[in-house]
């Protein structure tokens, strides 16, 4: 518990970061209409794409002990894969209404 508080005490900073980027990132999207939602969707692809590769290279550079960078960089794959697959889903749903009926 000690090394909790430890950890919280030495990265403050870090965790008002995340949190303020959590409160803004909900109020973008919150504004963005629902009509430009698929087309953002699948441009972020890319971007998670960029991250996947990033966490990796992060596990990869993290010390065998390290187990907080481990958990954070598996839990980035993870989730950036998700969000990566998500959006090929909603994208390859939005690309069929365009297709002409038989």
């Amino acid at each position: 518990m000690e090394a909790i508080i430890q950890f919280l005490g030495d990265n403050l900073q870090l965790i008002y970061t995340l949190i303020l980027s959590i409160i803004v990132g909900v109020e973008v999207i919150g504004k963005v209409p629902s009509a430009l939602h698929t087309p953002l969707m699948s441009g972020a692809n890319a971007i998670h794409g960029v991250v996947i590769i990033g966490a990796i290279i992060v596990m990869g550079q993290a010390s065998p002990d390290n187990y907080g960078a481990l958990i954070i960089g598996f839990l980035a794959v993870i989730l950036g894969t998700l969000n990566v697959v998500g959006g090929f889903v909603v994208t390859d749903r939005m690309l069929e209404m365009f297709k002409k009926k038989k």
